[in-house]
């Protein structure tokens, strides 16, 4: 494109989508021409010229259809104006919508706009974007030349649309609660602390949106969900980002076990709307979320996936035991750990990523899950269940813990744990246990995963596929 002053139109009039269109004339027989007048609007992802004939590809959100430009129609000007069109253009386009001799669905063109032109060369539309480096940085090019790229997009709001259907024919209601708190509560992960000028304090960014959802079970909602951003300031991997997105849920009156069944039928509701099956082809192997979800405590887990048997050595607090074991899977055992987190760092490297099909880990030391109810049947665990589906953690269910002295208690052994230097430890919030003296019902909750979810679904590997623009480090 030249270098003289670009016009860039406020607004194009366009009649019609390429999907309309292509369900409209898709069976035209070729050659025909309909006599409708169309204008659409898109972009251009092929020129092709023949001389006194030339073809474009536009593509808008719905699809593409071929431009079709004649020299007889459009004349010296016209023809040069098309001529002008490079790929990446933005054009608006009107004319006939003909099925050529060919058979290609056409706009038969009297006239074409430049809207926006793109002014840098365009990725190969044959290859895409294959730099991984250059997908995420640059991810509206990915999206551009990627179609399986896009996919995620309309994934995403399927799912989140599938969820809130899902729970809100069961009664819950939608909330949203703060992303910036006096104190970051709800999970044991380490903040992003940010400062507030005019009030002159810290602030947090939410790492979930716990305590104020637990807030809402005392002041008698039963029934409440948030479909949140929560923000947790830890290395970034394939299953992790700093930025993500969970469903948190709390229903008054229940335990886990309720939510546990509650978890199960939204998750096949999910997979069933979003692949039209209860099987699916993920992590190389068959994932049945159709048959029901399988239940087997910390113990059992880690004996089936080949680690030593535990449950003794638990109940005995050996804890030379436990380090025995934690060492024999490479585990380096930090000064100041309770035997709860050995536990739990035994499970995760052992059994965790060969859980395949959807388990539930029925039980959690209370060492790491400081706002669940007591197990009643594994003295030192809680009714904090994971469940884990290829591999990978996607939904934490509680039975929540709802006595304040008691959660008390759990908060001093926490900031026991952080002052011995473990900065993921649970700050205690003086303000929730105000709210829970005044009565929180049992209740059961959980917090589902949906990026993993999402990028188990779809098969993608990483759960950048799936974050529409995945945090990534500055380039130099």
């Amino acid at each position: 494109m030249s270098d003289e002053l670009r016009d860039y139109p406020y607004a194009y009039d366009r009649t019609h989508l390429v999907a309309d269109i292509r369900h409209r004339h898709e069976a035209l027989d070729a050659g025909d021409a309909t006599g409708e007048k169309a204008r659409v609007a898109g972009r251009v992802r092929t020129v092709r010229t023949h001389g006194k004939v030339a073809f474009a590809d536009l593509e808008d959100a719905t699809g593409r259809i071929q431009l079709f430009a004649q020299h007889a129609v459009l004349g010296d000007a016209g023809m040069a104006q098309f001529e002008r069109v490079s790929v990446g253009d933005i054009v608006g386009a009107e004319g006939e919508i003909v099925m050529t001799r060919r058979g290609e669905l056409s706009l038969k063109i009297t006239g074409i706009e430049t809207l926006a032109p793109c002014l840098r060369p365009m990725p190969d539309s044959w290859h895409g974007v294959s730099d991984v480096e250059v997908r995420y940085r640059q991810r509206y090019l990915d999206f551009i030349v990627n179609p399986q790229s896009r996919r995620a997009v309309s994934a995403r709001a399927d799912m989140n649309r599938i969820i809130r259907t899902y729970l809100e024919e069961l009664g819950f209601v939608e909330v949203e609660t703060p992303l910036l708190q006096p104190l970051a509560g709800g999970a044991i992960a380490r903040p992003f602390v940010t400062h507030h000028n005019a009030l002159d304090i810290d602030l947090y960014l939410r790492v979930a949106p716990e305590l104020y959802l637990k807030r809402l079970l005392v002041a008698g909602f039963d029934k409440v969900f948030e479909l949140n951003r929560s923000f947790r300031n830890e290395g970034i991997s394939s299953q992790h980002n700093t930025e993500f997105t969970m469903l948190e849920a709390y229903e008054a009156y229940v335990d886990y076990d309720h939510t546990m069944s509650l978890v199960e039928g939204l998750v096949r509701t999910v997979v069933s709307g979003l692949t039209g099956t209860t099987s699916v082809d993920a992590v190389g192997t068959i994932i049945d979320f159709g048959a029901p979800f399988r239940r087997i405590t910390m113990f059992d887990a880690i004996e089936e996936c080949g680690g030593p048997s535990l449950a003794r050595a638990w109940s005995n607090r050996d804890r030379a035991a436990l380090e025995e074991a934690a060492r024999a899977v490479g585990i380096r055992v930090l000064d100041g750990w309770p035997d709860g987190k050995v536990l739990m760092e035994i499970f995760e490297s052992i059994a965790e990523r060969k859980l395949i099909q959807p388990t539930y880990v029925t039980g959690m030391p209370k060492d790491v899950s400081p706002l669940a109810k007591d197990h009643r049947g594994i003295p030192g665990f809680t009714e904090h269940a994971d469940l884990i589906v290829g591999g990978v953690e996607i939904a934490p269910v509680y039975s929540e813990l709802n006595d304040p002295d008691e959660q008390r208690r759990r908060f001093e052994a926490q900031a026991r744990a952080r002052a011995a230097g473990d900065e993921e430890a649970a700050l205690a919030d003086d303000d929730f246990l105000e709210a829970l003296a005044y009565g929180m019902p049992p209740a059961g909750g959980f917090g589902l995963g949906v990026d993993r979810l999402l990028t188990l679904l779809l098969d993608a590997g990483s759960l950048r596929e799936v974050i529409l623009f995945p945090t990534l480090k500055p380039e130099s």
